[in-house]
């Protein structure tokens, strides 16, 4: 009865720990993309872009991440190719993106790569408030950190690389 007891006693705890576990989610726009061709859908980073992909590279240099997240598109993608990150993964909306994140991820350090009006809206949909207004066509420098524990999240605002606000 008493290894019963400790059973259900431990079996309890670990539960618990597991439906407690923080996650913490990175948030950044695209780095600059390429608009020398106004025709082109999917166009790659510019020359401006592929530097701001490296200096994300090295802002994020002491952060372990278990995955990544881009849109199928290749300006999201080049962005996260500086980063050392075991799995890229595509997500097209911001609910399954949540949904996945915290079902695979959980108590994990995740990165995804959104665009100028996707980001605030994935910020929203993980239980966080919008830490600025907008995001323009022009704000590649900003990222933002998730501290994500059960549907809350603590936004932290910063900037990287280059200032875009000269």
């Amino acid at each position: 009865m008493k290894r019963l007891i400790l059973f259900f006693s431990l079996s309890f705890l670990f539960s618990t720990a597991i439906l407690a576990q923080t996650t913490e989610v990175w948030v950044v726009r695209h780095a600059e993309k390429d608009k020398s061709n106004p025709e082109d859908k999917d166009p790659n980073l510019s020359d401006e872009g592929r530097i701001r992909a490296g200096d994300l590279a090295t802002f994020l240099k002491k952060v372990k991440f278990d995955a990544g997240f881009t849109t199928p598109y290749k300006r999201t993608h080049q962005t996260l190719d500086s980063l050392i990150i075991p799995k890229v993964i595509d997500y097209k909306d911001a609910k399954s993106l949540v949904d996945s994140v915290k079902k695979n991820y959980a108590g994990k350090t995740v990165i995804v790569a959104a665009h100028s009006n996707t980001a605030l809206e994935i910020i929203e949909a993980f239980g966080g408030k919008r830490p600025m207004e907008m995001l323009t066509d022009d704000d590649y420098d900003y990222i933002f950190r998730l501290t994500v524990k059960d549907d809350k999240a603590k936004v932290k605002k910063d900037q990287f690389g280059r200032p875009h606000h000269l």
